[in-house]
C-alpha cells in the first residue's frame, strides 16, 4: 500500500528521470523494454538495501530491543505524516546536499549513453537517491525477522510502485495534477496507519499477526537442549 498510493509521490519526484530516459530509438519495443530495465534495477537497489536493513533488524532482534524500536519508528511515521512542519525543521542541512553532488554528476553521465545498460544502472542508482517514501519503506525492513524478510519487504514495496512509474515511462505524463494531488492527500493517512501497526507489534499484544506475543530469549532457552547429564 505505502509502494502503491506513494507511487504518485514518486511521479513527481522521479517522473522527469522516467521520462527522460536515453533510449536507443523512439519505438515502442525500446520503450517498454527501456522502462522495464529500469524499475528492475530501481527495485533490485531496494532489495540490496533491504537485505542489509533486515541483517541489522536480525541484531536487533537478538539483542531483545527490536520492538522498541519498532514502537519508535512507528512514532516517527505518525509524527512526521500529521506533523510535517515538526520534522521539516530537522532537514539534512545544504551539508549533506553538497555530498551528494558528486553522486548526482555521476547518476547524470549516464544520460549520455543511449543503451540498456545504461537505463539499467540509471534504474539502479536512482534507488539510492534520497526519497522520504523510501525511509519509511526502510524502517519495514529494519523491524523485519531477518534480511530475506527485509529484502521481500523492499521487493514488494517497489513492486507497488512498478504500475505508475512504468506507465509514466511507457506514455509520458498521463495522469492529471488533480488526481495526484488527490492521492497524495490519501499517503498520510496511510503511513500514520502504518506507524501504528508499527507500534502494535512493538507493544506485543499476543494479537495474531497484529501484534504477535513473541519472547525472542525464551524462544532462544527452550529451542536449546540440555545435555543427558544435566537432566
Amino acid at each position: 500500500m505505502i509502494g502503491l498510493l506513494g507511487s504518485f509521490h514518486c511521479m513527481g519526484m522521479c517522473g522527469p528521470i522516467a521520462v527522460s530516459l536515453p533510449l536507443k530509438e523512439r519505438s515502442w519495443a525500446t520503450r517498454i523494454i527501456s522502462g522495464i530495465l529500469y524499475n528492475l534495477g530501481r527495485i533490485l537497489t531496494y532489495v540490496i538495501l533491504g537485505l542489509i536493513f533486515g541483517m541489522m533488524g536480525m541484531g536487533l532482534h537478538i539483542w531483545g530491543i527490536q520492538r522498541w524500536v519498532s514502537i519508535a519508528i512507528g512514532g516517527i511515521m505518525i509524527i512526521g505524516a500529521g506533523f510535517p512542519s515538526i520534522l521539516h525543521r530537522a532537514e539534512i542541512s545544504s551539508g549533506f546536499d553538497h555530498m551528494l553532488a558528486g553522486f548526482k554528476r555521476f547518476f547524470g553521465r549516464f544520460f549520455g549513453f543511449r543503451s540498456y545498460l545504461s537505463v539499467w544502472m540509471i534504474g539502479l542508482l536512482n534507488g539510492l537517491l534520497p526519497c522520504g517514501l523510501v525511509y519509511i519503506a526502510l524502517a519495514g525492513a529494519l523491524v523485519s525477522p531477518g534480511p530475506f524478510s527485509g529484502a521481500l519487504y523492499m521487493a514488494v514495496f517497489g513492486s507497488g510502485t512498478l504500475p505508475a512509474l512504468l506507465a509514466l515511462a511507457l506514455l509520458g505524463n498521463i495522469i492529471s495534477m488533480n488526481f495526484r494531488r488527490f492521492i497524495r492527500k490519501l499517503v498520510p493517512a496511510v503511513i500514520i496507519m502504518i506507524g501504528i501497526l508499527f507500534i502494535l507489534r512493538g507493544l506485543n499484544l499476543g494479537i495474531p499477526y497484529l501484534s504477535p506475543k513473541m519472547d525472542p530469549v525464551k524462544q532462544k532457552t527452550e529451542q536449546v537442549q540440555k545435555p543427558e547429564c544435566c537432566q
